[in-house]
């Protein structure tokens, strides 16, 4: 395979389950490091190893329309199990599949999904909506993410996988200055020039710097749920990706995510649930 993505988060069918299309199935992974975002594995790439076993087991169905999964504990780099089980497919054109994923290692479990799958080709493609396209700079008056410290691109080599270009509105946390909005924006690519597809939008909707990052409460914000939406197949080139969130309570935060396409279509929506990044003091 050419592209990094394609590669690390490819699945082999071990053979185990029945392998009928209302039964069960086992996918082998290999979890990359080059995929961890300052010593965790990113809970966006993990969701796209866990759409790409499901796209195996839905023959005809190809493209994640909704993912929902729970992140249960810290997966590590190296092999992992994908075990899937079909709940109900669809027949006719338009039609869907309903299944289940669920990631261990070493018998540990890390991520428990419920997910629905179609042809987004063949649903319709009439498009109603209040949604407000996001106003960016151009792409080289962005901030890049090279840009970041050596020693934080040091623990975080997600960020040599990706060509990310932060809106410098939203950016002022970076040198110290926080708007307390709650809100980051920026362009979004492969860093190999990979075109985005609906597999790809499920890493992008858990690819920019958690939006506590915003509020002034810099640190790693670990996932808990996060459910996907995927709207369309995306056009190629550049991604606009918003994050943002309006309540931080108990520890925990929302963050709702919103990524659009070149030709100006919202073509993926999520939200997760995050615990907040511990305080230094």
């Amino acid at each position: 395979m050419g592209y990094e993505f394609d590669r690390d988060t490819a699945v082999t069918s071990t053979g185990a389950g029945t392998g009928t299309a209302t039964g069960t199935g086992e996918y082998a992974a290999s979890l990359a490091p080059g995929w961890m975002i300052g010593g965790g594995i990113n809970g966006g790439y993990l969701l796209a190893v866990v759409g790409a076993a499901l796209r195996a087991a839905s023959p005809g169905k190809p493209d994640p329309v909704v993912v929902s999964a729970h992140y249960l504990s810290a997966s590590v780099p190296g092999p992992a199990t994908v075990s899937t089980r079909v709940l109900r497919d669809g027949a006719g054109p338009g039609s869907l599949a309903s299944l289940a994923a669920e990631v261990t290692q070493d018998g540990v479990p890390r991520i428990s999904a419920l997910a629905t799958y179609a042809d987004l080709g063949r649903l319709p493609d009439d498009v109603r909506t209040t949604a407000t396209e996001p106003v960016l700079p151009a792409v080289e008056d962005c901030v890049p993410s090279s840009l970041a410290p050596e020693d934080f691109r040091r623990t975080s080599p997600l960020l040599d996988r990706l060509d990310l270009r932060l809106d410098p509105a939203h950016a002022g946390w970076a040198v110290g200055e926080p708007s307390g909005a709650g809100e980051i924006q920026g362009w979004l690519a492969m860093a190999d020039g990979r075109e985005p597809d609906p597999l790809s939008l499920l890493l992008a909707l858990d690819s920019l710097p958690p939006v506590t990052f915003d509020l002034g409460m810099p640190g790693w914000a670990p996932t808990l749920e996060l459910t996907a939406h995927v709207r369309a197949r995306p056009a190629p080139g550049w991604l606009k990706v918003r994050h943002a969130t309006r309540n931080l309570a108990g520890g925990l935060f929302e963050e709702d995510c919103e990524v659009w396409d070149s030709a100006g279509r919202l073509v993926a929506q999520s939200r997760q649930l995050a615990k907040a990044p511990r305080s230094r003091t």
